[in-house]
């Protein structure tokens, strides 16, 4: 992996991953595409959207297909019929998303399949290798999300737990793939520095930040990323997983993020919510009955280019699955679009001027922060 910062405005900044598959211009947003297949969306339509890097789930795919058959198969990639960049998350969410259905040891954790009920036990090394087996670009470390929200002695078990993992990971890392690592520590932000202080003592070629988007506040969100932005390295990735909205996505830009991924765009098209250059809508809505109106008039995607806000309140009020690929695309176009937007803001010194116009159009106040 080579990264390269080329413009900044303040923490933001405009940046370049060259990796053996590509090139990903950031801020980037990856489409969670968990088993596979980002929903409602062939690889054609993915690069369309202008989409240059998706996101695999170790856990989901570990259990179906299985990472052994995609391996002999020769890898996602061939698998899926992508050959631009692949992330993959290593699983340690979906692990705590099970909740007390998984036990977790110092060796790591014990859980049955979702699926068929399987007695499934994966270490870190485990994570690691079905990973490379998967042929990913960038893997992630298999780290314990901590619970929110959670007493600092918590906090502090979880976190420390994470970086014997990590440790583990990167010793165990053979391929090619780039390896970042996850910070934790809860809402608390001695807890985060310690736990970034020794990742970069161990060396990974990008920094997470993981555990936020878990049901902490904006708020609370907000305070770690301005604790933690001048603290993150320069010279490497920065990624804050599972967000999030638009206006999420331009406040961690804020603080120096470079890399996000979120379900939303995907699942909220399925239930007829887009994204605009407005604000949201609701697509199945009365008020779109007999609207004539583009989904978005500044959005110039096929979908919004050729299908009226009527024809999709149709598609989506009797169930026909067009409504959801239609809303997927325009949705993650969208999302990518702004991505671009940021980006050309940041390189022609006009960042704070989009920040203030982003808000304006959602007729949002501006929350304060670094522009």
């Amino acid at each position: 992996m080579k990264f390269k910062t080329k413009n900044t405005s303040n923490f933001a900044r405009a940046s370049e991953i060259q990796l053996s598959r590509g090139k990903i211009n950031t801020p980037a947003f990856m489409p969670v595409g968990t088993n596979g297949s980002v929903k409602g969306l062939t690889v054609e339509d993915l690069n369309e959207t202008g989409s240059e890097i998706i996101l695999g789930n170790t856990f989901h795919l570990m259990l179906r297909p299985g990472d052994e058959l995609i391996k002999n198969i020769g890898g996602l990639h061939k698998f899926i019929n992508w050959d631009k960049p692949i992330l993959t998350d290593s699983g340690g969410f979906q692990v705590w998303s099970l909740g007390d259905l998984a036990k977790i040891s110092e060796d790591g954790v014990k859980f049955s399949s979702p699926y068929d009920g399987k007695k499934i036990f994966m270490r870190p090394e485990d994570s690691i290798m079905i990973q490379e087996n998967l042929g990913s670009d960038i893997i992630m470390v298999f780290d314990e999300c901590t619970e929110y929200p959670s007493t600092y002695e918590e906090a502090k078990k979880s976190m420390e737990l994470s970086m014997r993992w990590a440790k583990r990971c990167k010793a165990a890392h053979k391929s090619k793939s780039s390896l970042f690592g996850i910070v934790q520590g809860g809402m608390f932000k001695d807890l985060r520095e310690e736990s970034l202080n020794k990742l970069i003592e161990i060396d990974f070629d990008g920094i997470a930040l993981g555990g936020l988007s878990v049901g902490e506040s904006k708020q609370e969100k907000t305070e770690i990323l301005e604790f933690m932005c001048d603290k993150l390295p320069e010279n490497k990735p920065r990624y804050l997983m599972g967000v999030g909205t638009p206006e999420d996505i331009v406040e961690a830009v804020r603080y120096g993020i470079d890399m996000f991924d979120c379900v939303l765009p995907t699942r909220n098209a399925r239930n007829g919510q887009l994204f605009t250059s407005e604000g949201v809508i609701n697509i199945r809505n009365a008020e779109y009955k007999d609207c004539d109106d583009p989904i978005d008039v500044n959005c110039n995607n096929k979908v919004s280019q050729n299908y009226s806000r009527a024809y999709l309140n149709h598609l989506h009020r009797t169930n026909e699955m067009l409504g959801a690929m239609l809303a997927t695309y325009h949705n993650i176009s969208y999302y990518q679009s702004l991505m671009n937007d940021i980006r050309s803001a940041i390189k022609d010194n006009l960042f704070a001027k989009f920040i203030k116009d982003f808000y304006n159009k959602r007729n949002l106040d501006m929350p304060d922060g670094p522009i």
